[in-house]
């Protein structure tokens, strides 16, 4: 039955291949044939014409003499295609073997080397045994162990980075969270999670995301993945001086040749740009007492904030966020002159996914920093960067 079933479909292969060829000497032939045919009817009308008297004889006789021209160049045409009869004949016949025979024969040749026609079909369960290199079935395979098994913890472990390279964020996110939950936290579980929590979220840091790196961080405090994600919560919050020291330092404490360098670098020129020339450590030790007292005109969370929120939930910390915010949209409204303080709201509702508030706050900090000027427009290029709508903002 199964060489009935291949004869038959390598006939009906043959015939689609074969039918142009075939059909284009048909049309071939019934052009020329019928362009001939239209010039003796126009001469057998012409001459019902004369007779009718419908035109003159010398009219008749020069239009005679046109279609005859045209009649002898459809009857040369004709005639030079007929002298290459043997030529076209002798490519369709070799075009005809090639599809008919050749082709078949090459391709029956082929799976009889390679193929393994007296072999069964294999079942579901015999694949899920034998896998190979099949991705497809080795997550399958590893599904079905874990359904029936799930506090396999090393099993989860093994599944949650397949499903992150497979762009399958939320059975990662579960899998790492199985993992952490049966084999408790380690650093790469922790930074595992907040990456998969990072590409959830379209590269924003979460609280989450945050919250894991920094735990992974305190079990692995030398984790460049960790520190960089640190460092672009920092930057993301606005705390571009807390990030600049964390990049900083990830770029010291690597090699010359790590991979992730350029990277870091990009962010430091970035951080640099915006808030012009950086001081070094010493400098900023001499500073921080000053900062200190600028920090709750800017928003930023006091020593006493940063150590209540180790003791948090995840919606405490985020209420306790929400609360500051406001508390800076508050300061602001009695003292719009604060220009710092408009970026870091902008920013802070836009990271907080609040947009009707951040277009409130980029409106209301431009009437105290027109657009025309410099710091309107770093306030514009922080609302194209967050993604927010300019209507009603002129440029």
């Amino acid at each position: 039955m199964f060489w009935i079933i291949v004869a038959i479909l390598t006939a009906a292969v043959a015939v689609v291949l074969m039918y142009p060829l075939m059909r284009k000497a048909e049309v071939l032939e019934a052009t020329e044939s019928g362009e001939v045919a239209v010039y003796k009817d126009q001469i057998a009308e012409l001459e019902r014409e004369r007779k009718g008297g419908l035109i003159s004889d010398s009219e008749a006789e020069y239009a005679r003499a046109e279609i005859g021209r045209r009649l002898l160049a459809a009857d040369a045409k004709s005639s030079t295609k007929l002298d290459k009869p043997a030529r076209v004949q002798s490519s369709h016949k070799f075009a005809s073997a090639f599809v008919t025979v050749l082709l078949p024969a090459f391709g029956l040749c082929l799976y009889l080397l390679t193929g393994s026609p007296e072999k069964p079909d294999m079942p579901l369960e015999a694949r899920l045994a034998n896998p190979g290199n099949n991705m497809s079935l080795l997550i399958a395979k590893a599904e079905r162990h874990l359904a029936e098994n799930p506090d396999d913890g090393a099993g989860w472990d093994i599944l949650a980075p397949i499903y992150f390279r497979t762009m399958r964020l939320g059975d990662a996110e579960l899998a790492y969270r199985n993992a952490i939950r049966i084999q408790g936290p380690s650093s790469d579980r922790l930074i595992g999670l907040g990456e998969t929590l990072v590409a959830a979220n379209d590269g924003i840091v979460t609280e989450d995301a945050r919250s894991a790196f920094e735990e992974g961080l305190r079990l692995d405090a030398t984790n460049p993945r960790a520190r960089f994600y640190v460092g672009l919560a920092y930057e993301q919050a606005g705390r571009k001086q807390e990030a600049l020291a964390t990049f900083e330092g990830l770029v010291k404490d690597s090699k010359s040749d790590s991979p992730w360098l350029p990277l870091v670098n990009e962010h430091i020129a970035a951080l640099k740009q915006d808030n012009g020339p950086t001081v070094d450590r010493a400098q900023t030790q001499t500073q921080g007492q000053a900062q200190s007292q600028d920090s709750e005109q800017l928003g930023n969370p006091s020593a006493e904030d940063i150590a209540n929120a180790q003791s948090m939930n995840t919606e405490e910390r985020q209420a306790m966020i929400l609360g500051m915010v406001e508390s800076l949209d508050a300061r602001l409204q009695e003292n719009p002159d604060n220009f710092e303080g408009w970026m870091r709201l902008v920013r802070s509702y836009a990271m907080l996914k609040n947009e009707t508030k951040a277009q409130e706050a980029l409106k209301t900090g431009l009437k105290s920093f027109p657009v025309q000027g410099e710091q309107g427009k770093q306030l514009v290029a922080l609302a194209k960067e967050l993604g927010l709508s300019l209507e009603g903002v002129s440029q």
